[in-house]
């Protein structure tokens, strides 16, 4: 039995500004952003950064529970390629927590061991093996919880680009969680990966992009953080990246994994009082309006 894509719309806290990358912005508390995503009919989230909910996991899924919201899964950055790193701890802590939520996936992204994602190191093969192995010794950690594990290609992370996906994809059996936006600033091409591999998109994080501003990043004129805060990602249909083909290749293969809307902000105040900055609630409407209407031709 298939689930229809408006029961497979979650939202996340990012996209009310709340983000783990310390001085991000002002950001909305739970209790308001919990509550919205409920008035815009949205029944499931992922967890958004550490301290956002409850650390403990029965604690977190009481919060999301007493406003009607399930949990989806949750974002993880944790190093990776440096063999003198278990990056397995801290995963397990957050996958108790999605499993005492009745999650189902946990989002892996290669953290470079500094906050924020303006800059990155290049990798040396023991990197990149150390790496592999690891997504590996994650994989099969979420499969003994009953999780799946995905690994998510991030802007200023070690897994950025589309050479980097292929790599991860050809050279560890983790499933891919497809952030359209990340993926296309990071010179990737998220029409081509959904087309060529729709089965290992086990999750997907939607964003739409200004193309202009990803080229600034790109180019190295403009750092990830400033074109972010300058309003690189715009609701769905209102950027570059080709969403209907995306979830149209995808449906067409049989995905009935989530489709996280995301829209990374940067706010400077609550939009209430007069703050600078897109307004979370306009914004998330109108990409779930866009994401029904492009389902109903998926």
């Amino acid at each position: 039995m298939t689930t229809p894509v408006p029961d497979r719309i979650a939202a996340a806290p990012i996209s009310w500004g709340v983000c783990e990358v310390p001085g991000w912005g002002w950001q909305h508390q739970p209790p308001t952003v919990l509550a919205q995503m409920r008035e815009l009919g949205i029944s499931a989230t992922e967890f958004g950064p550490d301290g956002f909910l409850p650390d403990a996991p029965q604690a977190k899924a009481d919060t999301l529970a007493g406003y009607g919201l399930a949990a989806v899964g949750q974002f993880v950055p944790v190093v990776l390629h440096d063999p003198a790193h278990d990056p397995l701890p801290v995963v397990e802590r957050a996958m108790e927590g999605l499993v005492a939520a009745s999650a189902s996936t946990v989002v892996i992204a290669a953290a470079t061991g500094v906050d924020g994602y303006d800059d990155r190191p290049a990798l040396d093969e023991l990197g990149w093996s150390t790496l592999l192995a690891n997504l590996d010794r994650i994989d099969d950690a979420a499969r003994a919880h009953g999780l799946v594990a995905t690994i998510h290609p991030h802007v200023g992370t070690m897994v950025e680009s589309g050479e980097e996906t292929q790599r991860v994809l050809d050279g560890s059996r983790i499933g891919l969680c497809l952030d359209t936006g990340h993926l296309l600033i990071g010179g990737g091409d998220p029409v081509a990966v959904a087309t060529e591999h729709p089965g290992r998109i086990a999750h997907m994080h939607l964003k739409d992009v200004d193309l202009a501003w990803a080229r600034k990043v790109q180019a190295g004129d403009a750092t990830y953080t400033e074109a972010v805060a300058a309003g690189m990602y715009v609701p769905l249909g209102a950027g570059d990246v080709d969403i209907a083909a995306i979830v149209t290749a995808l449906e067409a293969d049989g995905y009935q994994g989530w489709y996280v809307l995301e829209q990374d902000t940067i706010l400077t105040g609550d939009p209430a009082d007069g703050g600078e900055g897109p307004d979370p609630v306009a914004d998330v409407r109108t990409s779930v309006a866009h994401l029904l209407s492009v389902a109903k031709g998926a």
